[in-house]
């Protein structure tokens, strides 16, 4: 059983794997872990956020998810260079193998 709208189960992606893959892509803030290690490592990871003066609004907000170390950032930025920017800094807070970079560019 999911934890989504039953009528998105099936019998086919839960026996794939596919179920559990699109959970995984469609973390929200609200699957924030409440363990104080991800809770500290989120903190840390917002304040090398938003301490960068030089980041845009967009980057300043981009939502952080730490579950069980691993980090996702989603939201957009404005350029590239601010999305490596922001990348970079996570992983030298988490290690790069723990971020998960669904940033995006606006255009």
């Amino acid at each position: 059983m999911c934890g989504h709208v039953r009528a998105s189960c099936n019998d086919r992606t839960a026996a794939t794997g596919q179920h559990r893959y699109k959970q995984a892509r469609r973390a929200t803030a609200d699957q924030q872990k409440e363990n104080p290690a991800d809770r500290e490592l989120a903190q840390k990871i917002r304040q090398s956020i938003n301490s960068d003066k030089s980041l845009s609004t967009d980057a300043h907000n981009v939502k952080v998810i730490v579950r069980n170390g691993k980090v996702i950032l989603k939201g957009p930025v404005q350029s590239e260079e601010e999305k490596q920017k922001i990348v970079e800094k996570e992983a030298d807070l988490a290690g790069a193998d723990n971020v998960t970079n669904r940033l995006s560019v606006k255009s």
